[in-house]
């Protein structure tokens, strides 16, 4: 380096920020997720379930021609696949989420994320051991079909091809 300059972020001053922070750069993506929760998505990345990991095959890579995040840190949450530029959510739910109180809790969760602006679709396990490919394509419309109809007025300009207002 030359002159005054310094690096955004230094050991010394804490902990790195998290998106959505003043601050320099930012060392991952969680929307406000706190520490242990971003730590505990990364271990469940290496413990993905068997549908989990079906349809993960189908998702990434912008295969659905959107980008999909899997086991997404959100707020106090991880959830198990999502689409940021949408705000779509995807929980895959076992037979666990039938028993005890994980429904009510499950119920909260939701709530909370949808007064926050996201969009929550829940998917049995079962369906995607039938056919991951048809649910992968079933979210992918339904992603799709929650992009904007247009640019923002303060936007970029429309790709070459598109109409100017």
């Amino acid at each position: 380096m030359t002159g005054s300059a310094r690096p955004l972020h230094h050991p010394s001053d804490g902990p790195p920020p998290r998106s959505g922070e003043d601050s320099g750069r930012v060392r991952h993506r969680t929307l406000g997720a706190p520490d242990g929760t971003v730590k505990r998505a990364r271990e469940l990345r290496h413990e993905m379930t068997l549908p989990e990991l079906l349809l993960w095959r189908e998702l990434r890579g912008k295969k659905a021609g959107l980008k999909f995040r899997r086991q997404f840190p959100v707020l106090d949450y991880v959830a198990d696949f999502a689409c940021v530029e949408v705000r779509l959510l995807i929980g895959i739910d076992g037979i666990a989420h039938d028993m005890g109180d994980r429904p009510e809790r499950d119920q909260r969760r939701d709530r909370i994320l949808g007064e926050k602006g996201w969009r929550i679709v829940r998917i049995m396990a079962g369906d995607i051991l039938k056919d991951a490919k048809e649910v992968a394509q079933s979210i992918a419309v339904l992603a799709e079909s929650q992009r904007p109809l247009h640019h923002p007025a303060d936007g970029p300009p429309p790709l070459t091809g598109e109409e100017r207002p």
